[in-house]
């Protein structure tokens, strides 16, 4: 029994569920909103018959389905690269025993390895590195560009701008090499055919094709009247899709308009921008530059002509209208040419190589002449003496001249005292006296201290004994005792190796000559000398 209440309670909850809803989709019943204050849509399922018991929820939701446990602090930044906090003076305990730094290890430095360590120089301590604990959350785990400089692109740009640059800068030669070879064939010889220059102008075509198509123009291939088949059309795009569109620039509703369907917008949508950071200033900028203004100007050529009586129309013969403009501008340069040489003519060109007169250049003056109606001068007529901007006939310190009246050995000076000092006193005829007798007792010195001087006396060469430490310095040697003295010593020295020709008696000498000492100062055996196994 009571199974089928419970069923039949549920039987009468889900028919009042269904006629709730039913009064919802018809506006008789306020809209059903979930946990976070949202209407939920009827016509999509938004409860579960039952939710998992780890939720806890007190009706059936979707909650378990959206990420519920959002964590504050999960964050998209990233690291401060190149980033230094402490810079040390001395070695650590612990620190990296290449460069010092407290951040790694001796086997996870980047630094060049140095002969001797920080840790053992105890100088020249890298900083310390930054070092920064990130916990990112789903979407900065998988975020490609994460910590990705913007600046750095810059360099891909001027790379590709300098490429650029390059191949104009190729073309342009080139094509002033085949003029210069055309030019250089004949002279004389008939100018190109109408068709060979289309052929050029097709050829030049062709190229500016081929630079568009390595400078990533779009291209869309169209066919035209066929049915599976048939001849095709190229239609080409010439704007790059890499630059913003133009609806883009400014996002706000009361800036510029763009039309949709002409794709145009002819006003500035940036206007308060820097002109020199700007790219696109709106349509109406094409039409003040570039041929826009000449086709302008050709137009109010064509309209004031035919108001002035010549037949003339630029839509029904334009190439007449352009003929017309260009034959009026010719002359009307001619005109202004022709004016000017009349006016230098007249007045003269003070912008000319030519001298100008010396009237002209020595006749500037401050005079002031006042004339009357006819002409005649009524004031002025007195010579008026030019002044010079520096004081003249200014004497200081008792001065009679001017600085600058004197000149010698390349010094200026005064000429009433003849000093080079430019603001010293004056001294008069008293100073220019001891000048002179301070300059001849100098050259009266200089020349009794030549006088003075004589030659040095020429040395004798005198050849003195090397030996010993103590030797007289007027002691020299006679040539025929030294070489005496040297063959008495080979001849002790043969018997000192053989004993066999030693005589039975033998009679020493105590007293010893000089040339005998040097003989053997010039015979003895030096064991430090590395050449003493080639002596004789």
């Amino acid at each position: 029994m009571a199974t089928a209440s419970a069923a039949f309670k549920s039987r009468e909850d889900h028919r009042k569920q269904l006629e709730l809803e039913e009064a919802r989709k018809a506006g008789l019943a306020p809209a059903e909103v979930d946990e976070d204050g949202k209407e939920i849509n009827p016509h999509i399922p938004q409860y579960m018959s039952s939710a998992p018991w780890y939720l806890n929820a007190e009706r059936p939701s979707l909650k378990h389905q959206r990420k519920w446990k959002s964590d504050p602090n999960y964050t998209k930044s990233w690291y401060d690269r190149g980033a230094k906090i402490h810079q040390a003076d001395k070695y650590r305990k612990g620190a990296c025993e290449n460069c010092g730094a407290m951040t790694h290890d001796l086997k996870s430095c980047m630094d060049r390895p140095r002969k001797r360590g920080a840790k053992w120089t105890n100088m020249h301590i890298a900083p310390d590195e930054k070092i920064e604990t990130f916990e990112l959350d789903y979407d900065g785990k998988r975020d490609r560009w994460n910590g990705y400089d913007a600046s750095t692109y810059a360099r891909v740009i001027e790379r590709y701008e300098a490429r650029d640059e390059a191949r104009r800068k190729y073309l342009k030669e080139q094509q002033l090499k085949k003029l210069e070879e055309k030019n250089n064939k004949q002279d004389g010889e008939q100018e190109v055919s109408d068709e060979e220059d289309e052929d050029d102008d097709l050829k030049v075509d062709e190229a500016k094709v081929d630079e568009s198509k390595q400078m990533d123009f779009a291209k869309v291939e169209k066919r035209v009247r066929t049915t599976g088949g048939g001849s095709t059309g190229t239609v080409r795009n010439l704007r790059i899709r890499e630059d913003t569109a133009k609806y883009l620039l400014n996002l706000d509703v009361n800036s510029a308009y763009y039309d949709p369907k002409t794709r145009s917008m002819r006003e500035d949508p940036l206007p308060d921008a820097d002109p020199n950071e700007k790219f696109y200033e709106g349509d109406n900028q094409y039409r003040l530059s570039g041929q826009a203004l000449e086709f302008k100007d050709l137009n109010i050529h064509a309209w004031e002509a035919f108001d002035k009586g010549q037949d003339i129309h630029m839509q029904a013969a334009p190439s007449q209208a352009e003929l017309l403009y260009k034959n009026y501008k010719v002359i009307k340069e001619k005109l202004k040419s022709k004016t000017k040489e009349t006016i230098m003519e007249k007045y003269g060109n003070a912008a000319s190589e030519g001298e100008l007169p010396m009237e002209l250049l020595l006749g500037q003056s401050e005079r002031q002449v006042e004339y009357d109606r006819a002409g005649r001068v009524i004031k002025g007529m007195e010579m008026a003496l030019p002044k010079s901007k520096y004081e003249e006939d200014v004497y200081i310190n008792n001065h009679t001249t001017v600085w600058g009246s004197w000149w010698k050995d390349h010094l200026w000076g005064y000429k009433c005292c003849r000093q080079t000092v430019r603001n010293s006193y004056c001294t008069g005829s008293a100073g220019i006296e001891a000048a002179e007798a301070a300059a001849d007792l100098m050259k009266a010195n200089i020349a009794r201290k030549a006088a003075n001087e004589e030659a040095p006396a020429v040395a004798e060469e005198k050849k003195l004994a090397t030996w010993g430490t103590e030797v007289p310095d007027d002691l020299v040697l006679d040539e025929k005792l030294l070489a005496e003295a040297l063959k008495k010593e080979d001849e002790k020295r043969r018997e000192e190796k053989d004993e066999r020709k030693r005589k039975y008696n033998v009679r020493y000498n105590d007293e010893v000559t000089a040339e005998e000492m040097e003989a053997y100062r010039m015979k003895k055996i030096h064991h430090d000398d590395p050449m003493k196994d080639f002596l004789h």
